[in-house]
């Protein structure tokens, strides 16, 4: 793997034989950093507190690890700032059309970056414990879970 130079302002996440999942509103960052080595990361960068303005970028240096990043559907990713070795490839099966995109930069050896939009992306939040929390808290609130769908707004 190569090691470049990270992202001055950028947002670091750093997975080591682990799962590392960022869902809901966590973050108005528009750069990432993200270093994985034999783990799983998830990203959901569909709050609309993030800027899509500017394209979203996303430098990578995985190894041996799959990045599953969930987007709105308008946003396109342009992957050819990556370079593969070994097996592995980005997994969009329905690219977004609109003018927001995500860059990604960086180098993944024997890694896969999934994305995931729509329905796909809500069913992948709603399987984690944040989620369980996150409902636990609205249903003690009175008020409405945001990790499956950031968008929408807390009542109270």
């Amino acid at each position: 793997m190569t090691t470049a130079t990270p992202l001055e302002s950028a947002e670091r996440i750093h997975a080591d034989h682990a799962t590392v999942k960022h869902l809901g509103h966590w973050t108005e960052a528009t750069e990432f950093d993200v270093r994985a080595r034999r783990a799983t990361v998830v990203l959901d960068l569909r709050s609309p507190r993030i800027s899509w303005d500017e394209p979203v970028t996303a430098r990578l240096d995985l190894t041996s690890a799959a990045l599953t990043l969930l987007l709105p559907d308008a946003v396109a990713v342009d992957g050819w700032g990556v370079a593969f070795s070994g097996r592995g490839r980005v997994k969009d099966a329905e690219p977004g059309t609109g003018p927001a995109r995500l860059l990604l930069t960086g180098a993944v050896g024997d890694g896969e970056i999934r994305i995931r939009r729509g329905g796909t992306a809500q069913l992948t939040a709603m399987c984690s414990r944040a989620y369980v929390n996150d409902l636990r808290r609205a249903h003690r609130d009175g008020d409405l879970p945001t990790v499956d769908d950031p968008t929408r707004e807390r009542t109270h």
